[in-house]
């Protein structure tokens, strides 16, 4: 049994707190409700029980220290669109949360729910639950959470979240699909080009040496950088580990990590691909939200947290002060060109005039994905026969030097 702490309202309108005993938070709500009060904070402080609860550390073994402590993405996206079908169905939240931290099959996921179900049940709202969990709910995620309960919509944002969530999940396994045979490529050739420094080349440079004779310059490089490999590999090692740390912890600082995203913002390829990709994730989020009432204030002070990129947050941000003193959407947005080109403001603004923006900004958003798809497509088509030639050359220019010397040797032995 469990003891629980309470506080509750009784029916003279004064506050009143005891203690019940238990077998669950939920038979704890049943008796205080019969006790004719309303509770309005409840806590467990003390579980008893007559015989000791197995150690499930020791039960377990060595198998728990494989549980994964965090909240996977896929648990993330199951509880979000079940508890939607869930608030649809008409079920009230505190039951779907607790039916949904039952059913969880994820340990870590299961305290989680339960958390959120507790949070819920002594008042607290579902998006400040959730806020206290960064780790698990992104700041968007939050953000829209707290814009459907404001709206009484709650149930229909949580399916739109769960539908950002799998079309975020889907374009990272196409990227991720994308890069595996370059990353591939990448580590066979280096795993190779290791082995013919490290084991291939000391072989015939023991060769060389029994010859007096000058070897090529290509020769002499290729042999100085083997060299140096055996030498000082373990020290290179070490300090490809010490910058990879020190870069790590170099972007956890905010000023950081803003110059990181001008860089990269700015970069020729990569900026206007990671420009596109915010801004379809900006156009989709606010069309979405315009498209089930919420206001165009609040919308997009949702949409624009889901850009990602601090740098892009902060101009959007400008953008929206300028909404808020009266100017149109298009017009606010126009200093935002590292995101919105002319024609897509000239179609923003269109829609706003028209009174079909929620509309054209999904569209827009589709648009701008089927083309990053295919832009996807076409830069991977075209990374893997250069990483393929770049991959021969290197091998080449290797056999090469250590063929030249040979024909070097045959005229020293004439």
């Amino acid at each position: 049994m469990a003891v629980f702490t309470y506080k509750a309202l009784q029916a003279n309108g004064t506050v009143t707190d005891g203690r019940v005993d238990a077998g669950g938070r939920r038979d704890a709500m049943r008796m205080i409700e019969e006790l004719g009060l309303t509770p309005l904070k409840l806590s467990e402080t003390v579980t008893t029980s007559a015989t000791p609860a197995p150690d499930k550390t020791k039960a377990s073994g060595m198998k728990l220290n494989f549980q994964s402590k965090r909240v996977s993405f896929a648990s993330l996206e199951d509880f979000t669109r079940s508890l939607s079908s869930l608030l649809t169905a008409g079920v009230p939240l505190s039951r779907g949360l607790t039916i949904l931290y039952k059913e969880a099959s994820q340990p870590a996921a299961a305290a989680k729910w339960r958390e959120l179900h507790d949070l819920v049940i002594d008042g607290t709202p579902l998006a400040q639950a959730m806020s206290r969990s960064p780790d698990v709910f992104p700041r968007v995620y939050v953000a829209m959470v707290e814009s459907g309960e404001a709206g009484g919509f709650l149930d229909i944002v949580l399916a739109q979240i769960a539908d950002f969530q799998a079309r975020e999940k889907e374009l990272r396994a196409k990227v991720l699909a994308a890069l595996m045979y370059p990353a591939v490529l990448l580590t066979l050739a280096v795993g190779v080009v290791i082995f013919l420094m490290v084991f291939f080349i000391p072989r015939f440079q023991t060769l060389f040496e029994g010859f007096d004779a000058a070897l090529p310059m290509i020769t002499q490089v290729i042999v100085g950088a083997s060299h140096a490999i055996r030498t000082y590999g373990l020290y290179l090692l070490v300090a490809i580990v010490a910058v990879g740390w020190y870069t790590r912890r170099w972007f956890s600082s905010e000023s950081s990590r803003r110059i990181w995203e001008n860089i990269l913002l700015r970069a020729p390829v990569v900026g206007p691909l990671a420009a596109k990709i915010a801004m379809a994730r900006f156009c989709r989020m606010l069309g979405t939200l315009l498209g089930v009432g919420v206001p165009l204030m609040n919308g997009l002070n949702v949409a624009r947290r889901s850009l990602g990129y601090q740098t892009l947050i902060d101009l959007v941000t400008n953008a929206t002060e300028r909404v808020k003193k009266g100017e149109s959407l298009s017009a606010s947005l126009a200093d935002c060109r590292m995101i919105f080109p002319g024609s897509t403001l000239e179609m923003i603004s269109v829609a706003q005039e028209s009174g079909r923006l929620d509309q054209e900004l999904v569209r827009l958003a589709a648009v701008t994905e089927t083309t990053l798809d295919r832009q996807l497509k076409t830069a991977v088509a075209m990374a893997e026969p250069l990483m393929l030639f770049a991959i021969a050359a290197v091998i080449g220019v290797i056999f090469i030097g250590m063929v030249l010397p040979i024909f070097t040797i045959q005229d020293y032995i004439k």
